[in-house]
């Protein structure tokens, strides 16, 4: 019976072994080190910071091994900065000013109640996250009318950007009723640049049609006011963290180089500004041959359940979870469904436009989103992290994707008629 039970259990004891000696602390460290230093300022789109962290994600995909996409890992494309040289907002015979933020690439705008303009407004007392989220993803030019009590958020929402090519123009002024006459004018300098994903292929053997995706992504909040005198925010765990995590999972992967499905590895840009990389990236490929989506973000510190433990947003909305704990049951690491379901978390990072599309796309996290003390602050810094967990974090994940990297196992599809 002994002698059975060594058999059964040398293989495993072998794949432990052989991940042990790819996903290391040492690496996860050196790699979580540099893109969360002071070098990269921030990694800010627009920036040298965030070029730098391109140029050193390819040069990682290039030592890895993986194959590139037309030549190249950067999966580049256009976006648009704009900034208000002037504006006026006449609310029922009011002048407003500055109690207005103008999301456009219009060079010029003149609105008025009679523009055809969609009406919105957010009242006292009403959730201001979800309802902007809601407003900024509007396929039409929309108006909004915020009450007085969410002025403070103006200055956020004027620094929006950057804006797609089909961005849709979105006023919010401050008024705490819809006024039935209303004019905006508005002249704002507006340029073209480039952005860019960071992608890395490996081929499956023999399934190369069908994709399963490793996520995180690589930008961040660049210089702020200082706090205590630093003024970088750094993003270690937000998303440094998350992008290490890809990047140690595409070396594991080519190391082994037995994955049936084609696995690809993304970084994306700007997905604190709006999510632009990941929906830029998800028009890249048919959804139907998307087998699975792994969002990595925030995984430097401990969940609330402590070590050894993540959760998954929006657990119920495929059977991508349960295959995860499957495939960990007899370690110590448990995946939970998310516990923050009021924070929306499915929806607001780069699993969402995928999930949209009825891919089973979903998030892995521990942050604590009611309590996470360095959350979009500078002290998101390498030594509030636990670099052991997460490294424990990282092969965990890999373990969990083996039976879907396989293609033993495909998660069921996320039903998009009861998406929000």
């Amino acid at each position: 019976m002994k002698k059975i039970f060594l058999l059964l259990a040398l293989p495993l004891l072998a794949q432990a072994q052989k991940i042990d000696k790819i996903i290391t602390r040492s690496e996860t460290e050196r790699i979580e080190t540099y893109l969360a230093s002071d070098e990269l300022a921030g990694r800010k789109p627009f920036t040298p910071g965030i070029e730098k962290a391109a140029n050193f994600i390819s040069a990682e995909f290039e030592k890895a091994g993986l194959q590139k996409t037309n030549g190249s890992y950067l999966q580049s494309f256009p976006m648009y900065q704009s900034k208000v040289l002037n504006f006026t907002a006449i609310v029922d015979d009011v002048t407003l000013c500055p109690a207005v933020a103008i999301i456009s690439k219009e060079a010029n705008i003149q609105i008025d109640e009679k523009s055809g303009f969609e009406v919105a407004s957010i009242k006292e007392g009403e959730n201001f996250g979800q309802n902007a989220y809601r407003i900024m993803s509007a396929k039409k030019p929309t108006i909004a009318f915020l009450h007085e009590s969410f002025a403070k958020y103006i200055p956020r929402l004027s620094g929006r950007g950057p804006l797609r090519e089909n961005q849709s123009t979105i006023i919010f002024v401050v008024a705490n009723t819809i006024p039935t006459k209303f004019k905006v004018s508005a002249t704002q300098q507006v340029e073209k640049l480039q952005l860019s994903n960071v992608v890395g292929i490996l081929p499956g053997k023999s399934r190369p049609n069908e994709y399963v995706i490793f996520s995180g992504h690589y930008d961040h909040l660049g210089i702020g006011k200082p706090v205590a005198g630093d003024s970088i925010y750094n993003g270690a765990n937000d998303d440094a963290a998350g992008t290490t995590a890809v990047m140690m999972l595409a070396k594991y992967y080519a190391k082994k180089r037995n994955n049936q499905r084609t696995l690809i590895f993304a970084a994306f840009t700007a997905e604190e500004s709006g999510g632009h990389g990941s929906a830029y990236f998800s028009k890249q490929f048919n959804p139907d041959q998307v087998m699975a989506m792994f969002n990595l973000e925030m995984i430097g510190t401990e969940s609330k359940w402590g070590k050894n433990s993540a959760y998954i947003t929006g657990y119920e909305k495929s059977s991508m979870g349960e295959i995860l704990k499957k495939n960990l049951v007899g370690s110590q690491f448990t995946f939970y469904p998310d516990p923050y379901l009021d924070q929306n978390l499915f929806y607001r990072s780069d699993n969402a436009t995928l999930a949209e599309l009825g891919v089973p796309a979903h998030t892995i996290s521990t942050s604590k989103m009611d309590s996470e003390p360095n959350y979009h602050k500078a002290s998101d810094e390498v030594q509030t992290l636990d670099l052991d967990n997460m490294t424990e974090i990282i092969k965990a994940i890999a373990k969990s994707a083996t039976s879907i990297i396989s293609g033993q196992d495909t998660p069921s599809r996320v039903d998009t008629t009861k998406l929000k």
